[in-house]
């Protein structure tokens, strides 16, 4: 059934598949820091220095690596040119005119998002350049961090007994390396832009597709000292000797005047822009350029609707703000360093946190950009009910909240293209409402609306064949939509399995808005939110089968663990509900509705004893309550309901859910067995590991470790005490993905002992930052619980 949909959708319909099984992703070891803000697209810049990712339609990924696009020196002294030399270590068999083959034994990268660096030692010259990349990924900046724009600082450090000019030429082709670049229409243009005493120069690549045209803009900022010259069209397939022998000269390019001719269909064309400064001997100089693209309106795969990015309220939308934006970056980037650097050092030079931890923590935050995020405005003249649907009155925040903050939504991988899939962004949640909280309060609104929604249409699901309802009424989607139709117009592009009856999904949400709340005070979400998490509530409690308190999995795919089936009670699913009917209580005790109140602290009484009678084994929690032979494997994810009470302080006194003493033993099991008898304690934690010590091969997830799960063991362990352990236990998964495997930029969901993986570039790893909150809690630093209702946050 799978084979026969992907068939019709990739040949017959030439569409992507949300999931495609059969054509997976090869792994290039290659990628390094993205460049960009949020929701306005990214291109990745290898950590050899290519152009390589490419995701400016929404959603939608090109693995190219544009041989064009480079960075080439040249030094002169005396007026001679000394050295000229493209900063790569490519040969392509293209643009043979030019100096390649950089030996790479000169060159070192290093990267922590949202900036990296790249240091060139030329050889035989005594100068040294240091290229420095900066994106505008700022912590709670909601205008600066949606600029679609990098800037590459080179710091040039002439150890030579006298003076050397040094010219930087930046090439880049117009488009992205796919066939759409041969289409014909394309078309440069240099220009220039001055504000404030501040001036850029550059040259202006409009690439021109039907759908979703967009302008790449590349640029240098002149100053005193710095003169900027170009080149506004050369032919990237050719050999490109007009443009070497032109810089070669005298370390300028020609600088024509006008507009570049139209691409003919089957021809490419480039642009460089060169930006050069005298360096005295000993001496120290700067040239800083820029990459800006202005795709400001896009369609989604469908092409119903319009929509306009969030960086357009600053830029406009009209498809021209290129040459602001280029200006924009050039003029601002030392200002977001500051910010960059207020932010991170605190942690940087905490020396009790070990290296590789610091890299994770930063480094796994190029999801938040390159995880086909979007974030659009909603338009002005938005109505409530444009947005609500016909059951989301009651959200009287909404709309100011969407329209002061717009609409956000991320992909759960680069191979899983579905937005906001709500089963995995529970774990991922935690950088964006610590970093971001506004747009993870967006995000809730979203969800929230879809909840009370419902789709009736009839659809046949690939996995079991059986038949059901998009989306039922009063229960949380699976995801937001897919990039290949029309996000949160449609939602439930999963279509693998009906998840109507997934055990999970309103339980997250439920523990997200207390979570939400306790993080950020924000009583008037905790008030528009309240009703719907009752109705979810509601809607969960029929799964209760046996109205003991606790409620029972199916026996099929209904959990996040979608082929790791679960029979009865169970640690993950039961840990969950106990955490979010507690949440209950308290959010009741909150807003003062004792009946609500009291209600779940009945079923809470209940279901904690059924949890410990079924489930507990005296060492730890049962996978579930079936009695069949796999039912007795320790989960990883067991205490993922003490993960988010201990996050939200929920874990001790009258909150105490689990036993202290129980969990405890069931970390230190975990660790044990899970994590230490689990290829020599170097790779994380495996899923499901059966009490021998050998993993539970019941399933292709039992036996996986999924990296983001693992971070958030090691921050439950972190909350209760076992630091060491906690590290250790992440460690692996750093070690195994960033070093030994080489996926830095791409972290997957899962891999096995014996490499294999899945799903490159996803989502649920950001779920590291649940470990620095843990931190910051031990040592005091985490905000202070709200317990009553306040007066409003937003502006």
């Amino acid at each position: 059934r799978y084979f026969r949909w992907w068939f019709k959708k990739t040949r017959i319909e030439k569409k992507p598949a949300f999931i495609d099984l059969l054509c997976a992703v090869p792994l290039q070891q290659i990628y390094g820091c993205p460049l960009g803000g949020i929701g306005g697209g990214t291109i990745t810049r290898g950590w050899r220095g290519e152009f390589c990712r490419w995701q400016l339609n929404p959603g939608l990924y090109q693995y190219e690596t544009v041989m064009a696009n480079q960075f080439t020196v040249c030094l002169q002294c005396k007026g001679q040119t000394i050295y000229q030399q493209v900063l790569s270590m490519e040969r392509p068999g293209t643009l043979q005119g030019w100096n390649w083959g950089y030996c790479g034994h000169y060159a070192f990268y290093h990267a922590l998002y949202p900036r990296a660096w790249l240091v060139y030692e030329l050889p035989g010259q005594k100068v040294v350049l240091t290229c420095r990349q900066v994106s505008p990924v700022i912590p709670h900046d909601y205008k600066d961090s949606s600029l679609p724009v990098g800037v590459f600082v080179w710091e040039v450090e002439n150890g030579r007994d006298e003076d050397v000019e040094v010219s930087i030429m930046f090439s880049l082709q117009n488009g992205t390396g796919a066939k759409e670049d041969r289409s014909g229409g394309h078309w440069n243009e240099p220009f220039s832009f001055q504000k404030d005493g501040e001036r850029v120069a550059g040259v202006l690549l409009h690439h021109c597709p039907a759908v979703n045209p967009f302008t790449l803009a590349i640029s240098a900022r002149e100053k005193a000292g710095t003169g900027v010259t170009h080149v506004t069209a050369f032919n990237p397939a050719g050999l490109g000797r007009e443009v070497w022998q032109d810089l070669l000269q005298d370390g300028r390019l020609d600088s024509p005047t006008g507009k570049s001719s139209l691409t003919e269909k089957g021809e490419v064309t480039a642009a460089a822009v060169c930006a050069s400064c005298r360096v005295p001997a000993h001496g120290h100089k700067t040239l800083e350029l820029a990459l800006a693209w202005d795709m400001p309106c896009v369609y989604f795969g469908s092409k119903e609707k319009l929509h306009l990015r969030r960086y357009t309220r600053f830029f406009g939308s009209k498809g021209d703000a290129a040459p602001a934006l280029s200006h924009y970056a050039l003029t601002h980037y030392e200002e977001w360093e500051r910010k960059i650097e207020a932010w991170q050092n605190p942690i940087l030079e905490n020396s009790q946190l070990p290296s590789w931890y610091k890299s994770a923590l930063f480094n796994e935050l190029y999801f938040m950009t390159d995880g086909g995020t979007i974030w659009m405005e909603v338009p002005p003249d938005c109505r409530a009910q444009d947005l609500q649907g016909p059951a989301g009155a009651g959200l009287s925040r909404l709309l100011p909240i969407l329209r002061e903050y717009g609409r956000f939504a991320y992909l759960e991988g680069q191979e899983y293209r579905m937005y906001n899939t709500y089963d995995v962004h529970f774990y991922a949640s935690f950088a964006l409402v610590l970093l971001w909280p506004k747009l993870q309060i967006s995000l809730q609104y979203d969800i929230a609306v879809a909840v009370v929604n419902e789709d009736v249409q009839p659809r046949q699901y690939l996995m079991g064949g059986q038949t059901g309802q998009v989306k039922m009424k009063n229960v949380v989607p699976h995801d937001i939509g897919d990039p290949g139709d029309e996000p949160w117009q449609r939602v439930n592009a999963y279509l693998m399995h009906d998840t109507a009856d997934w055990k999970d999904l309103n339980l997250k949400f439920v523990l997200q808005v207390y979570r939400d709340y306790y993080l950020t005070h924000d009583s008037l979400y905790l008030q528009d939110m309240w009703p719907v998490c009752q109705a979810v509530m509601e809607s969960e409690l029929k799964f209760d089968t046996d109205n003991d308190g606790l409620i029972e999995n199916g026996g099929f795919a209904d959990q996040t663990y979608d082929a790791w089936v679960v029979h009865g009670a169970s640690a993950y699913c039961g840990g969950l509900w106990l955490a979010a009917v507690c949440m209950m209580c308290k959010m009741a005790e909150v807003l003062g509705d004792t009946k609500v109140r009291q209600k779940y602290l009945d079923i809470l009484s209940k279901g904690k004893e059924a949890f410990e009678r079924r489930l507990w084994n005296g060492k730890y929690y049962n996978y579930d309550s079936s009695g069949s032979d796999t039912s007795s494997s320790i989960m990883s994810d067991q205490c993922a309901g003490q993960w988010f009470l201990g996050a939200c302080g929920l874990d001790q006194g009258e909150f105490e859910v689990f036993p202290k003493s129980h969990v405890l033993s069931a970390l230190k099991t975990i660790f044990e067995k899970n994590v230490l008898s689990f290829a020599g304690g170097t790779m994380g934690a495996v899923n499901g590991m059966r009490p021998d010590g050998v993993p539970d091969t019941s399933s292709i997830q039992s036996n996986e470790v999924w990296i983001g799960v693992v971070y958030s063991l090691a921050a439950t362990m972190i909350q209760e005490g076992m630091v060491e352990e906690g590290f250790r236990t992440a460690e692996g998964c750093y070690r195994t993905v960033w070093e030994r495997l080489g996926m830095a930029f791409q972290t997957p969901e899962a891999y096995r002992e014996k490499k294999v993986y899945r799903s490159l570039a996803y989502m649920r790893p950001l779920s590291i930052w649940s470990m620095q909150l843990a931190l910051e809690r031990r040592a005091g630093q985490a905000p202070a619980p709200a317990q009553l209702p306040q007066g409003p946050t937003h502006p």
